[in-house]
Parts: structure tokens; C-alpha cells; sequence
């Protein structure tokens, strides 16, 4: 390849012409990775239980190019919901290249008192992303495009969790969380070497500790304490990662998980 066929650092990043189906964009984590991907020029289907609530959302990332995001009801707990979903963003997008699967249903109680019921249901989200994504590899294949799945997941797939920072505060870290969590990593790389050669990207980004303002008192003081760089992170982090993950700049990245921690992991 000659200086004049490589495309620049710009154009790697730049995702004009491509559209991202993205669920929870309305959270605290989801709006900033939105946010990042709508700035480097993609179009958003936003998707939520409600669709009122997901239009609202999508009307108030930011617009460059005048795309005009979209809002559609799309539930990923339930299977019926994803197809309809699925079709409906198709109907109002035309193409979906690029999936982040943000949505979460959470759970609360912890390894001391949670239910059976609880902890299956919990581990849903990993169902429902699978689905969405099989939904999006099978798209792009009849398109014969490229596309990209954007798991998130969490530091906690990884690494157990942390007693400390929450004893005397709040329930410890859910364990059907962890589980759920660490599943889906392993799910990245399941899917990544099966569709490789369908020209679908799978990966996995991984926050670390984003406490936000609803966190307990007292959380992120401890958390800190843990963390290599001293501090909690910051939503607008997690923009880059996502923007890079589903542009060409990784073009030659899949079945990674890229965690984005401060440091965490690496003790």
C-alpha cells in the first residue's frame, strides 16, 4: 500500500454513512458512548422499552450531519420485542451497521439473599444480547457489508469483587451481575471467531468503576482507594473506546475485550 491508498487517522475514526443501534442510550454510562458516536458523525437508533422515551433521547444527542436520530421500542429481555424492535429499525434506518449492546436490566440483591427467579432472569440481558447481535450478523451478511457488536461489558466480568468498598454501605456487588458479565465476554469471543468470516466484528468494552452522583456516600471515596489512578472514571471516557471499537480504526480487531478501568484489573 502506497501513502496515497492509506486511509488518514481521520477517516479511520470517522463513522459518517453508518448507522449504530444502540440500547440504553438514556443512562448515565449509555448517553456519554452515544453521545461519542453521534459526534463522529453516526446516525443513532436508540432503543428502549418506551418508545416516547427513546425518541426524546434521540432527539437530544447531537446531530452534525442533520441525520436525525431515531427512537425505537425494542425490550431485549424479551424475544418478541427484539424481532419487532429489529424490523422497526430497519424500517426507520434503512440499514443498521454497528450494534452496542448497553441495555441493562439489573438486579439488586446480592449472593446473601438473591432468588433463584432473580438470578435467571438477570442473566437474560446475556440472551437478548445474543440475539440482537445474531439479528445484526444475519443483516449485515444479506447486505454483504461490514458490521461491527459492541458488548458491554463490565470489570467485574473479569476480576471478583471488591468487599471492602461496600461493606457498611450497600449490598456487595450482585453476583448474577458478575456472572452475567463475565458471560458475556466469553460470548464476544465465542461469536467473534464464527462470524470473522461473515465480516461481523464482535468485541467487548469493559468499564471499570463509573459511580454516578445516585451512588451511596462514602462508594467512590473507597473505590478510589483501590484503583491505580486514584480516582473514579469519567462517562466521557468511555467515548473513545466505543467511537474506535466501531469505526475502521479497529477494522482488524475482534473477540477482544477492552477494558476501560484505571488500572483495576492490573493489580
Amino acid at each position: 500500500m502506497n501513502s496515497t491508498d492509506e486511509p488518514t487517522i481521520q477517516q479511520l475514526f470517522d463513522l459518517t454513512g453508518k448507522t449504530v443501534l444502540i440500547s440504553g442510550a438514556s443512562g448515565y454510562l449509555g448517553g456519554a458512548m452515544a453521545r461519542g458516536l453521534a459526534e463522529a458523525g453516526a446516525r443513532l437508533v436508540v432503543s428502549s422499552r418506551d418508545r416516547s422515551r427513546a425518541q426524546q433521547t434521540a432527539d437530544q444527542m447531537p446531530d452534525p450531519h442533520k441525520l436525525n436520530h431515531v427512537g425505537i421500542e425494542l425490550d431485549h429481555m424479551e424475544e418478541a420485542s427484539i424481532d419487532q424492535g429489529f424490523e422497526s429499525a430497519l424500517k426507520e434506518a434503512g440499514q443498521i451497521d454497528v450494534l452496542v449492546n448497553n441495555g441493562n436490566d439489573p438486579v439488586g440483591a446480592d449472593w446473601r439473599d438473591v432468588t433463584g427467579e432473580e438470578f435467571s432472569r438477570h442473566l437474560k440481558n446475556a440472551t437478548g444480547y445474543f440475539l440482537l447481535a445474531r439479528k445484526l450478523r444475519d443483516h449485515i451478511v444479506t447486505r454483504q457489508a461490514y458490521g461491527s457488536v459492541i458488548m458491554i461489558g463490565s470489570m467485574y466480568g473479569v476480576v471478583g469483587s471488591y468487599p471492602e468498598a461496600y461493606e457498611g454501605i450497600c449490598n456487595a456487588s450482585p453476583v448474577a451481575y458478575h456472572t452475567m458479565k463475565g458471560g458475556l465476554i466469553h460470548q464476544t469471543r465465542h461469536l467473534s471467531v464464527y462470524w470473522a468470516k461473515d465480516r461481523v466484528r464482535v468485541n467487548c468494552l469493559s468499564p471499570g468503576p463509573f459511580p454516578s452522583e445516585a451512588a451511596p456516600a462514602h462508594l467512590a471515596e473507597r473505590l478510589c482507594e483501590h484503583s491505580p489512578m486514584g480516582r473514579m472514571g469519567k462517562p466521557s471516557e468511555l467515548k473513545g473506546a466505543a467511537v474506535f471499537l466501531a469505526s475502521d480504526a479497529s477494522s482488524y480487531i475482534t473477540g477482544q475485550n477492552i477494558l476501560v478501568d484505571g488500572g483495576w484489573t492490573a493489580w
